[in-house]
């Protein structure tokens, strides 16, 4: 079977999506910072007969990433997906938003794209195949308040991707962004500048009674998945690489396309939501 490599694996999505390629005989190699946790999926992943390889690595950093690739080939003897899905938010305004915070944030979501790609790359045109799938996320598409850092990062991860795709057309190596909207993990929990998980919630909650206000609709948002759920649909596209990039969540790709076509009615469409995440981050000051 094929060899998955997946960064940002040692939990939710990541963590989730090793399991799902193990289970289907997959070699899968993850990577994280925290190794603890890490083992913990390593090891859940070869008590049911899996081949996992475990590497603590933080892919903000060149040498450390490259590493990661080299030893992945080096292990099993190859790459054929590369799974980009090491992210963190973060949770401050424009101007509450500190050099070190931006640094921190693009590191992460998008330097590590080249960092991981570049190598993999090489690999996968030597063999002549393989597959690069870039986690994305519902905030490339759009803007949300008071995480602009992220939001800007997961637009750059949609330019690297199309990037790429443009470079790699009429090859047997394909380029995948996926975008996820609201999912159970703990990412909102681990956000830079504070917890962003209960500013939504709190908006969410403070919208309400604005819509009522103002006489307007309220967002139009969506139920959030399971990780194991968005992992399922993420290993699916892995596996018959789409010709357009993908979104887990029922409604969001249509959404992308109507702040495409009409931004400041798309933006209308969410006016009870920013003003109530606008309050909502003013009681947190």
């Amino acid at each position: 079977m094929s060899i998955m490599l997946i960064t940002g694996a040692s939990t939710g999505i990541g963590a989730e999506l090793a399991k799902i390629a193990a289970q289907a005989g997959h070699s899968v190699a993850i990577c994280a910072r925290r190794l603890d946790k890490l083992q913990a999926v390593q090891q859940e992943i070869i008590s049911a007969g899996g081949n996992c390889l475990a590497m603590q690595v933080d892919v903000s950093i060149p040498d450390q990433a490259q590493a990661c690739v080299k030893q992945t080939i080096n292990h099993f003897g190859g790459i054929d997906f590369l799974v980009n899905n090491a992210g963190r938010g973060n949770l401050a305004s424009v101007e509450d938003t500190t050099p070190e915070q931006l640094q921190s944030i693009f590191g992460v979501n998008v330097f590590s794209l080249w960092y991981m790609t570049g190598p993999a790359l090489k690999h996968m045109k030597t063999q002549g195949t393989g597959h690069i799938i870039n986690i994305a996320s519902v905030a490339g598409t759009m803007g949300f308040p008071f995480n602009s850092a992220y939001v800007s990062a997961k637009h750059a991860v949609m330019g690297f991707t199309a990037s790429l795709r443009a470079e790699l057309a009429g090859s047997n190596i394909h380029a995948t962004a996926v975008c996820p909207d609201g999912v159970i993990t703990e990412w909102g929990a681990v956000t830079e500048g504070g917890p962003i998980g209960n500013l939504f919630m709190g908006g969410i909650k403070e919208s309400r009674g604005i819509a009522k206000e103002l006489g307007i609709n309220l967002a139009p948002l969506v139920p959030m998945l399971s990780a194991k759920d968005a992992a399922q649909i993420i290993y699916d596209a892995s596996m018959n690489p789409p010709s357009h990039d993908v979104y887990t969540h029922q409604g969001t790709h249509e959404r992308a396309i109507g702040f495409t076509q009409n931004r400041s009615e798309a933006e209308k469409s969410m006016l009870a939501l920013y003003l109530g995440m606008q309050k909502a981050y003013g009681q947190k000051r």
